[in-house]
């Protein structure tokens, strides 16, 4: 047999049979990875514990606990210079971590145009933090009227207080969009995503985040959503919020809550935000007063299994 003659034989012969140009291979569905799971540091600090304020070893207790990224409470910063902040990403990035979210508060719900002012030029500058961490999405709020003597009696009142005298939720609205709409060029400069959080305020309800959302009317302001702040009809509001959200915030409680205690369905909510096409990460933000320590693994094991 003439060697080319047995090569083009031997050719056929290995090759399977199915593949021809009248047939295509079978289609493959579509992979559907489990959400990655991230702590934030307020889970360890939570404003109160001194011992775990420190961010590099919140750090090590994340990578040892077996997240997949670390979200930054910005107030839990001591320092926000730039060399302390890439001393963070490379601590981080030894660890295993994704630097992944940015949490910060501002408040625009102020008839002084000075305190507005000078909460945009304060997000700007977390923007900027942000981007020099590396981080993608950066929560933000409203912020509140400011008519609840302390936070403890804003949660008595369930989220919910009274405007300004002499100013009504449509003043407020205005302000808000005003100021997101002077922020947007920094984000968008600095490839930040803000995610406006269902928090207290005008974020109290998910139509005053989304109204807010939709009026800036940009990829760059979109929602962070968080499972512990609708303290009623928690589902029915977070299904209507999931898909603008760039980040899910997930709240546990181990030990009961410092100022509530919500029993929430992770499957549930699991199930809500794939329908709604979200493939973004999950950070957990503990706030029982079981010790961090021992509820946070649990934590972590909880939404493991939810978001599989």
């Amino acid at each position: 047999m003439k060697r080319r003659h047995f090569l083009s034989t031997g050719l056929l012969a290995t090759t399977p049979q199915w593949v021809t140009a009248e047939q295509t291979p079978p289609e493959i569905p579509p992979a559907s990875p489990p959400n990655r799971i991230g702590v934030s540091s307020y889970s360890f600090w939570g404003f109160r514990r001194d011992e775990l304020r420190d961010i590099p070893l919140c750090l090590d207790h994340a990578a040892r606990m077996g997240f997949d990224g670390f979200e930054i409470l910005q107030r839990q910063l001591t320092q926000t210079d730039n060399a302390s902040l890439q001393k963070i990403k490379r601590h981080a990035f030894l660890n295993g971590l994704d630097l992944m979210g940015y949490s910060t508060h501002q408040g625009f719900l102020s008839p002084k145009k000075e305190g507005r002012q000078k909460n945009i030029d304060h997000t700007i500058e977390c923007i900027e933090q942000a981007y020099a961490l590396g981080i993608p999405t950066m929560r933000v709020n409203s912020g509140t009227w400011g008519t609840s003597k302390s936070f403890d009696e804003l949660m008595e009142r369930r989220g919910i207080e009274p405007p300004l005298e002499g100013y009504t939720e449509e003043d407020a609205f205005g302000w808000v969009i005003d100021a997101y709409e002077t922020i947007l060029p920094v984000a968008e400069k600095c490839g930040v995503v803000m995610g406006l959080e269902n928090h207290w305020g005008l974020g109290v309800t998910p139509e005053g985040v989304q109204r807010v959302i939709k009026a800036v009317d940009s990829p760059w302001l979109q929602a962070t959503l968080d499972t512990g702040n609708f303290l009623e009809d928690p589902y029915d509001r977070l299904a209507q919020l999931a898909p603008d959200a760039v980040l899910l915030q997930a709240k546990t409680y181990f030990g009961g809550g410092v100022w509530y205690t919500l029993d929430l369905d992770y499957p549930r909510i699991a199930k809500i935000l794939r329908d709604a096409g979200f493939k973004g990460y999950v950070s957990l933000e503990f706030e029982g007063k079981e010790n961090p320590l021992t509820a946070i693994p649990k934590s972590l094991d909880m939404l493991r299994k939810a978001f599989a």
